[in-house]
């Protein structure tokens, strides 16, 4: 960073936006104790998740025009303020409606931090600097959904899921009072009109994609639920792209996808994202429902790996300054299909120990892309693109994460449903299908080209 006052302001919102993403993850181990407490069911309790992982999705796409209407200050001070108010309300709470409101409420301050970070690392980074600063968001984006686990399996050991809220909080109030001392007030000279045909139409396309593919493992594939309600999605998402092509203040710049390099390493993020999170379903079914083991050792078996992820981080960003992209996606990709090979074959009947080594090898292979492929896919757009990029690479990402969550869940349910082998066959079947999904990003990494700032290095 050329300016040492919006390295500053970097850190400041990298640290919250941590918490914020953390978040996503965090409840997942406690939703059997909230069926508990409050006598809802399976589908009832998937609300949590669910309700947080829709709010999220719908304020990203919002994020682009708000990113061009106000200041990075005061709309990074009340997302801060918005998701403090979220938790809490969630630590406070007495009826399930509050928690899941309390959830939703966190999402909406989520969903305005994250885009808010990547943007700012974009637009005031140096061009030879970019992969490093990137880096440093990757320990938000990319290591903090994986310790959440982790974390949420240490807490509810010892404490109840009310503590899930309560350890932000400090946290949060933190980022709030620094935000507040730390951040400056960059301009803004656009004026922008809010397209609200276009937020409705993403709103419901949206909405019906996530439910649909969320209902996946609890439905018929051809029932509304399911066929239904991602039919409806797809229609809907296809008329907001279509009325978004055709405005002269779209809600996002759709033009983003005029660029091809923004568009074939979106692609293998998304790929690689839906098997991160169907990943992160896998281990905690396999050790949790079939192996009979805690929460706890749960935790613990992806703690390595997501140590690997925020120490490397970093790493990975400066790589990419330094290494042709390719290189780093085709080597990460090799690493984390090693590692999911060795999953398919082995892991299913390994103990703890072993399972963590794989999921370390499957990390490193993770963390050696992520980060390229999203400097990537953004570094190399036009300035004035940078926010709606942003908008539209995180939407995608976070209907990648519904979409791996759901396809897992779904064939191991299938999988188990039609062979025995007391439940390991269909954890079998979901590792593989995450090899299948990273042998296509494999094809699709043949696309990449080398960046443009290696090129003008190697001819100076």
């Amino acid at each position: 960073m050329t300016n040492p006052r919006i390295a500053r302001s970097l850190i400041v919102m990298v640290f919250g936006t941590f918490f914020g993403i953390l978040c996503s993850t965090l409840m997942n181990t406690g939703l059997p104790q909230l069926m508990t407490v409050f006598h809802v069911t399976e589908a009832q309790v998937q609300w949590v998740t669910n309700g947080y992982m829709l709010v999220n999705a719908l304020m990203i796409p919002v994020s682009a025009f708000l990113i061009r209407r106000f200041s990075f200050r005061h709309l990074f001070i009340i997302a801060t303020a918005i998701f403090l108010v979220g938790t809490l309300l969630g630590a406070t709470g007495t009826r399930f409606i509050v928690v899941i409101i309390a959830r939703m409420v966190q999402a909406v301050g989520a969903g305005m931090m994250m885009p808010l970070v990547n943007v700012l690392a974009i637009r005031y980074a140096q061009p030879e600097k970019k992969g490093a600063i990137m880096g440093i968001i990757g320990l938000a984006f990319n290591f903090s959904p994986i310790i959440g686990p982790t974390v949420s399996g240490v807490i509810l050991d010892y404490l109840s899921w009310r503590y899930l809220f309560i350890v932000i909080i400090p946290f949060i109030v933190l980022t709030l009072i620094a935000s507040i001392a730390i951040l400056p007030n960059i301009a803004h000279n656009e004026l922008p009109r809010f397209d609200g045909r276009g937020f409705i139409l993403i709103s419901i396309g949206l909405w019906s994609l996530l439910m649909g593919l969320s209902s996946i493992s609890t439905a018929d594939l051809l029932s509304w639920n399911v066929a239904g309600l991602i039919l409806l999605g797809l229609i809907f998402t296809g008329l907001f792209y279509r009325s978004q092509r055709h405005r002269e203040q779209s809600l996002i710049n759709l033009h983003v996808f005029n660029h091809r390099q923004f568009v074939v390493a979106t692609t293998i993020n998304t790929l690689i994202t839906a098997t991160m999170y169907g990943n992160a379903i896998l281990l905690p079914l396999l050790i949790q429902t079939i192996q009979h083991r805690s929460a706890l050792v749960s935790g613990l078996v992806i703690l390595p790996g997501a140590i690997l992820t925020g120490t490397l981080s970093r790493l990975s960003g400066r790589l990419y300054d330094r290494l042709d992209v390719r290189i780093l996606v085709f080597c990460g990709l090799a690493i984390d299909c090693t590692g999911t090979i060795l999953q398919a074959l082995i892991g299913t009947n390994s103990t703890p120990v072993v399972l963590a080594i794989f999921q370390t090898v499957r990390q490193l292979g993770l963390v050696t892309m992520l980060i390229p492929l999203q400097t990537h896919a953004l570094g190399l757009l036009p300035y004035s693109m940078v926010p709606d990029g942003v908008a539209t690479f995180n939407t995608i990402r976070q209907v990648a994460a519904s979409f791996g969550t759901a396809l897992i869940v779904a064939v191991v349910a299938n999988v188990n449903q039609h062979w025995s082998g007391a439940g390991y066959l269909g954890i079998e079947a979901g590792f593989i299908v995450c090899l299948i999904l990273l042998l296509i990003s494999l094809i699709v990494a043949r696309h990449l080209s080398r960046q443009k700032s290696l090129t003008v290095t190697t001819q100076g």
